[in-house]
């Protein structure tokens, strides 16, 4: 099926709109608060993303730089998110929140002019344009789902969890890799409870290895923002199990995942 970047894109800008609709309210103090990623406080996701925007920009319009520049990073410090998260926490909230939204918007007026093929340098394999704008619109949920944790709000599911989802699935081969662990062979069969009613699926029908469950707890269990046990998904043979267990839609190394909730892990 043919990518509509136009599509993409826009899903995107509605994904940062919401976002920055829970931020633009906060007091000063608010950008302090402590989320469930250890360490990192609401300012710290926002120069997080505030940052690779501009980064994923920069593998777009001077691919050469970017390279350099991306070498020198990871050369400095091996958890080279960490290092950007320390190098930017003396901006002010408003100095953020503006460096978040000039950085956004020059990612999406830059990537709807591209072909969605495009081959695009990053931090690890070079991705297409089109799974860039995927990664970034995941990223701005997957993060906004921490800064949404720590002030005890509670977002709607959309449509747009179906590119969260399609990137959870997309990336079951890595989350084997990245374990130190051989892909299997086995197909897997993915079918999610979508926010309308509807059911999304991937894979073959009749496959032995089946997913099944709101797509919210997936893409919750793929970003790492939720215990499997506190998402509702289910696994069925070997393969689906194993997945579960180790699932991550997001580059660099093993996440930690995140403990159950009421602080219980069993």
């Amino acid at each position: 099926m043919a990518v509509d970047m136009a599509e993409l894109v826009a899903d995107l800008a509605a994904e940062s709109s919401a976002l920055t609709a829970m931020l633009a309210p906060l007091a000063p103090a608010d950008w302090d608060r402590p989320t469930p990623a250890a360490g990192w406080a609401i300012r710290d996701q926002v120069s997080h993303l505030a940052y690779f925007d501009e980064t994923a920009t920069l593998s777009a319009t001077d691919p050469d730089r970017f390279q350099a520049e991306a070498a020198d990073l990871v050369a400095r410090v091996s958890v080279f998110t960490e290092a950007v998260a320390a190098d930017y926490r003396g901006l002010t909230p408003a100095a953020l929140l503006d460096w978040l939204g000039r950085a956004r918007e020059q990612y999406l007026r830059t990537f709807a002019g591209l072909d969605p093929a495009t081959r695009l340098p990053w931090y690890g394999p070079p991705m297409s344009a089109a799974s860039s704008v995927t990664a970034r619109l995941m990223e701005t949920w997957a993060h906004g789902q921490d800064i949404a944790d720590a002030l005890g709000l509670t977002r709607p599911a959309t449509a747009r969890l179906r590119h969260v989802a399609h990137l959870g699935v997309a990336t079951m081969g890595f989350s084997f890799q990245v374990h130190g662990q051989p892909v299997p062979t086995a197909p897997v069969r993915v079918e999610l409870a979508a926010p309308d009613g509807t059911t999304w699926t991937w894979g073959p029908a009749g496959a032995a290895d089946l997913v099944q469950g709101e797509a919210l707890g997936f893409c919750l269990l793929v970003t790492q923002r939720r215990h499997r046990l506190d998402t509702g998904v289910r696994a069925t043979g070997p393969v689906a199990e194993a997945w579960l267990e180790l699932a991550q839609a997001f580059a660099g190394p093993p996440g930690p995942g995140r403990p159950r909730l009421g602080g219980t892990d069993g």
